[in-house]
Formats: C-alpha cells, structure tokens, sequence
C-alpha cells in the first residue's frame, strides 16, 4: 500500500475522549447539585454545545443564563483534555511508526484545537503532526471535503497517497468520494454503525494495536 501521508481523526481514534462528550452535560448537571435524567448522553450527543444548554436550562429550570451553561459544558470538555484525555490502545506506537518512517500526519476533527493542541502537548505528542485542523475553526464539518483537502495541501499528498482513520461514518464516506484511503476504526459511541463502516472503509480494525501498515 503507498502512503505518502495520513490524516487523523482524534476523538474515539487516537484519544479516548469520546465519553466526555457524551458525559459533559450530566457532570456540568453533578457540579450544581443536579441529577441528571438516564441517557442524557445519549441526547445530548446529537446536539451542539448551544443547542444543548437549551435543552438543559428548559429540561431542569436552570437559573443560569444560555452562556453560564456553554461555559459550564465546555469546562468539563476542557479540564479532561488539559488534564485526563490518554491515547488509546495502540495509538502512541503507530504515531511513533509513520514519525519514524517520516510519514508526515495531520489532524482533522470537529473538536476545537485548543482542548487537541493542549491534549498532545500533555502526551508528548505535537511534534508528530505538521498541522492540527479543525472544523471549528474552519467553520465546516467532515461532512464536505474541504478539511481534506487542506490536510492535504499541507502535507503535499494526493488522495491515492494518503489515509484517513477515522471512526465517523459519514466521515469516512466523504473521504472515500474524495478518492483518499480509509481506515474504519472502532469506537463504543459509534457501535451502532460498525457494521457499514467495516464495509465503507479500506480497512477496519477494532483498534490500532490490530493495524500494521509499515
């Protein structure tokens, strides 16, 4: 298989963050004194930050202001990636593998870069990538190309030559009709769609210690 480059997901691929997303609310709820219903993970999940400080101040009767609750939720968000978020199984090794192989990597995700810069710098890990991208900044989401296709023009790579691993189905869909490699890589909050990501992606693996490339 050529490889000239490889694009990385973060959350559910190389770090263990995606609980924190589904867990945010209920521990925001937790640090005022609230219990939170079952499954507001699960509702919460399909929302963005504003959409769900809606819910909450409606759902609970919440005295804080729409601002206090974002600031709250991306508290949360923020402490575990300054502080707790770790690679998952196998990441650390393959980063080291395509850094030895001078492969160079870039990182495209829909989390803020800040909260990914601050995670890797804690894991000893920045020097691995040329560019930490994200759809925030760039005002998209991974459901156009454009994220890509600019991991791309940085690391000076064709689609044929460079691979993306990612968990995100529809992800992985827009990098496969952009005529870049995949990998399908498994993730518990993603369970549900494994069974069309292992036949949508290049290869699908149920984690990175499965992957040899190089």
């Amino acid at each position: 298989m050529k490889i000239k480059g490889v694009i990385f997901d973060v959350d559910g691929v190389l770090l263990d963050t995606m609980p924190v997303w589904t867990s945010a609310g209920a521990r925001y709820l937790e640090s005022l004194g609230i219990e939170a219903e079952a499954h507001l993970g699960d509702k919460l999940f399909t929302m963005t930050v504003d959409m769900g400080a809606v819910y909450l101040k409606e759902k609970y009767k919440m005295s804080q202001s729409l601002d206090e609750i974002i600031r709250g939720i991306n508290g949360v968000v923020e402490d575990y990636y300054y502080y707790h978020a770790d690679f998952k199984p196998g990441a650390r090794k393959l980063l080291k593998s395509l850094s030895d192989a001078e492969i160079p990597m870039t990182i495209a995700s829909s989390t803020g870069r800040k909260y990914i810069a601050a995670a890797m710098e804690r894991l000893d890990a920045m020097h691995c990538f040329k560019e930490i991208l994200s759809c925030v900044e760039m005002k998209t989401s991974k459901s156009e190309p454009e994220i890509f296709y600019e991991a791309m023009r940085i690391m000076g790579t064709k689609p044929c030559e460079t691979w993306l691993f990612e968990d995100g189905l529809y992800s992985v869909k827009t990098a496969a009709a952009a005529g870049i490699n995949t990998v399908g890589v498994f993730d518990a909050v993603s369970a549900g769609d494994q069974k069309e990501l292992a036949a949508t992606a290049d290869i699908y693996v149920t984690s990175l210690e499965d992957f040899q490339l190089i």
